[in-house]
């Protein structure tokens, strides 16, 4: 793809005015520069693909921006509508192509392309057609990019990081899906609207597949550092819990409320996405809720499945998952979830 003239190339010649603006300082050495570039490439500019990219400049999380995407036309249009923003941002490279080229020396790679459900297709089918999109974007990454960090955004998020485990080669711990870290946010927005507090004074989990059988951590939610199911029942208050079940029924119906009214989800996962890049990037370790491989961890035992427990995030990817204690009921459910996305991934044939 034609890439932008460079800002310092003016007229029909090409005329170079850098040496004309700028006159180096003497004795001065040009390879000087200490700083290393920290570069991501975001596969898929459609309307999830370019909130992360929008936010993830505007956050000023990289010195570089790729962009890749099979409509040659739109993903130039995105590219310059980006740039043409450069005095209002951080100041950050941008540059698109429909050959995977242009992300190579990635350091994370965002994959949020996908097959859309054609009216009557079955899940199954869709995401046949998904896994077969992506054994065409995942090894040119790999092969591109053989140090960076896969996190992979599209749905079904957690067989499609599986699936990204597979075709990529990677270690386990650079392969990554965003999970419910953004249910677990609209979790704990629902908890604090309920309580009348502040989001970020909520510690709460989503945990297990990010779909129906996803888990709510009860047992472990605090607010302000305040255990709020040991407190009601220290304080002798009297709670529901058909109340509990209802906020957790409201987590995972929102993504389809926000689809039906808007017809896609953007700002909210764009944020999120972004959120998982800082922790990943500058070695934040955060817990974060995101699809990790489960084997071995909190009784998951039936084969290798991906699916979102609290896992610390950094530099070298997940650095470990946290051991969080679960009730039997917590536990039989994140059980079931994943036996759930084990019996998906058995039809594929991997």
């Amino acid at each position: 793809m034609q890439k932008s003239p460079s800002a310092s190339s003016l007229g029909p010649g090409g005329l170079d005015l850098t040496q004309a603006f700028f006159k180096p300082i003497q004795n001065s050495d040009p390879h000087s520069i200490t700083k290393r570039n920290i570069k991501i490439s975001v596969i898929g500019v459609g309307n999830v693909g370019m909130a992360i990219a929008q936010t993830i400049i505007s956050q000023d999380l990289a010195d570089e921006l790729a962009l890749v995407d099979a409509k040659a036309d739109k993903l130039r249009g995105e590219m310059l509508d980006l740039q043409h923003a450069a005095a209002f941002l951080p100041r950050t490279k941008i540059n698109a192509s429909v050959d995977y080229s242009v992300t190579a020396g990635s350091d994370l790679c965002i994959v949020t392309a996908g097959a859309r459900q054609n009216p009557g297709e079955s899940r199954l089918n869709l995401l046949q057609r998904n896994v077969a999109l992506f054994s065409n974007i995942i090894p040119p990454l790999a092969k591109h990019s053989p140090d960076s960090i896969l996190l992979i955004v599209s749905n079904p998020v957690d067989v499609l990081t599986y699936v990204s485990w597979k075709l990529s080669g990677f270690p386990s711990n650079r392969v990554i899906g965003s999970g419910t870290n953004l249910d677990s946010s609209r979790f704990r927005f629902l908890i604090a609207d309920h309580l009348d507090v502040n989001a970020q004074d909520v510690q709460a989990f989503i945990v297990g597949e990010h779909g129906d059988s996803s888990v709510a951590l009860w047992s472990s939610i605090s607010i302000g550092g305040v255990p709020v199911l040991s407190f009601l029942q220290n304080q002798q208050i009297a709670f529901e819990k058909e109340t509990l079940e209802n906020i957790h029924k409201a987590v995972v119906d929102s993504a389809y409320e926000v689809i039906n009214l808007k017809g896609y989800t953007s700002w909210a996962i764009g944020y999120s996405v972004a959120n998982l890049a800082r922790s990943l990037l500058r070695d934040q370790r955060k817990i974060h809720p995101v699809s990790v491989l489960a084997k071995g961890f909190y009784g998951i035992d039936g084969g290798d499945v991906f699916l979102s427990l609290p896992a610390q995030l950094g530099r070298g990817g997940v650095l470990g998952v946290t051991n969080i204690h679960l009730t039997d009921e917590e536990m039989q459910r994140l059980r079931k979830s994943a036996e759930t996305i084990l019996e998906v991934q058995s039809q594929l044939g991997l």
